[in-house]
């Protein structure tokens, strides 16, 4: 079939009946649920965009020649690179880079895992097929996936078979002639429940050791696999209108706790299985974080465009744009900003050819943007909050604006230097949203993790850069008795 739109995406969900529990209670329907209903029109609205802008968002499959998303396409050419990030742009300003896991997220890692398959091979020459006819099933049959990386904390300072409750993470039960039966716990589904599967994978940040395979495990099955429970956390949408609460009302995607209960999986749904090498190797040697990362930067490009276009509103909206500590915190916004479109142009611009022939992002400046993005965007609404001040605390509500004894009174008390009340409380709401709600809140704790923890990152960095011509540069600086001395550093620095 085609890409699909918002009401086959919604009515999926429907027939799907995916066993869904929030609030202490089991979700009939995320499509009406109050917690689930308002994000899920947006994520329509996204699949519904595919067609509003075919030109943008769709290609021909190379397979059955239907239009399918392009966030899907393995890019052979820049130009085929550069379309692709334009369609994942395209997704994230209709959320103002607030969904983290909007669809083209997982589409990259498929894409990615699909055609570098060659390390599922190392097992078994099945596991590389599976991932093959998976990347090909998802492309054409445009599904929504969530993806499930940790173990519950437990004890971090022990490895998972010396927990003391061993079974607790997601583990290997039994190996049938048919597939697998799976059991235990991982975390934290993002939009867990409101997609059509789930991919599961172990996370690389924290490497695990041949004692640990039966915790090893890679596959993809359908949200709705007896057996496969989500329970969500507290919901940030409170059902409150989109003017007093504009961004949870509409983009709180929700994260999720999954249990597998003797689950069973199919084998040709089976990527990795029992094999620790692999799955540690997988996301680097596949150059799935390399195209993971590409829409990664993409979308916080527009996120902090979108949080720059709030700062300016409420610089002027307020008359504080003449102080020099207000220019001085929106040039922080602005710097931000433009340093994250320049990895991304070098990123694409100086993208070769993989092995398998897909055009991949030079890594270096995306694992660059990616270390650093999650440093910076807490002091980016640290610097809006500070700019909104108690502003940001007197935000009345719609229903006080249209109250007929305190109506006039809260428009003339919250009127701006170039807005009226109504309309700079629209804006400082935005802003607090933002920045200070549960919504905002969790949105800055996401990006600070959105790759795992940022010390533990910072070394993997630290460890793998290249160092060795920039101390030869100042090595042979001492020895250098007069006249100058060039070292040539490696052209990728």
């Amino acid at each position: 079939m085609p890409a699909k739109t918002g009401k086959q995406y919604m009515e999926r969900l429907k027939q799907a009946k995916s066993s869904v529990y929030i609030h202490g209670e089991k979700v009939e329907d995320v499509t009406v649920h109050p917690a689930f209903r308002n994000v899920v029109r947006s994520m329509a609205a996204l699949y519904d965009r595919q067609y509003e802008k075919p030109d943008k968002m769709l290609y021909r499959s190379p397979t059955t020649g239907q239009l399918v998303g392009m966030t899907f396409i393995q890019p052979t050419t820049i130009d085929e690179l550069i379309a692709r990030r334009e369609a994942t742009q395209e997704w994230a300003r209709m959320s103002a880079g607030m969904m983290g896991r909007s669809p083209d997220y997982l589409n990259a890692e498929v894409m990615a895992m699909g055609i570098a398959n060659d390390l599922f091979a190392e097992d078994d020459p099945m596991f590389a097929e599976n991932a093959r006819n998976y990347y090909e099933y998802a492309r054409e049959n445009d599904i929504s996936l969530t993806h499930t990386l940790i173990h519950p904390q437990m004890n971090r300072a022990k490895a998972l078979h010396e927990q003391k409750d061993a079974d607790v993470p997601l583990h290997l039960v039994e190996r049938r002639k048919d597939g697998i039966i799976v059991s235990g716990i991982r975390l934290l589904a993002t939009q867990g429940g409101i997609t059509d599967e789930i991919l599961v994978f172990p996370s690389t940040v924290k490497k695990s050791t041949t004692g640990e395979d039966p915790y090893a495990l890679a596959f993809a099955i359908p949200n709705n696999t007896p057996g496969v429970k989500f329970i969500c956390r507290e919901a940030f949408d409170y059902g409150r209108s989109t003017w007093d609460h504009p961004l949870a009302s509409r983009f709180e995607e929700g994260d999720a706790i999954v249990s597998f209960e003797n689950v069973f999986v199919p084998w040709e749904r089976v990527f990795v299985c029992g094999n620790s090498s692999i799955c540690n190797r997988t996301f680097r040697e596949t150059n799935a974080v390399v195209h993971m990362s590409h829409q990664v930067v993409a979308k916080n490009i527009v996120k902090t465009e979108f949080l720059l276009g709030v700062t300016l509103c409420l610089i002027e909206a307020i008359g504080i744009g003449e102080f020099q500590h207000v220019k001085d915190k929106g040039a922080e916004i602005m710097l931000a900003l433009e340093t994250m479109k320049s990895h991304l142009y070098r990123a694409e611009h100086n993208a070769k050819p993989d092995r398998w022939g897909t055009m991949t992002p030079d890594f270096a400046a995306l694992d660059a943007a990616r270390n650093w993005y999650p440093r910076v965007y807490p002091r980016l609404v640290e610097i809006i909050r500070i700019l909104g001040a108690s502003g940001l605390m007197a935000i009345p509500t719609e229903a006080d604006f249209e109250h007929e004894e305190i109506g006039d009174i809260v428009r003339r008390a919250m009127q701006g230097a170039t807005v009226d009340g109504y309309e700079r409380v629209q804006l400082f709401r935005l802003a607090w949203d933002l920045t200070m709600s549960a919504f905002g809140a969790r949105q800055a704790h996401y990006e600070y993790y959105f790759f795992g923890d940022p010390v533990r990152m910072g070394m993997a960095y630290f460890d793998g850069y290249e160092k060795e011509s920039y101390k030869q540069f100042v090595q042979q600086f001492l020895r250098t008795k007069k006249g100058g001395v060039s070292i040539p550093l490696n052209s990728d620095q």
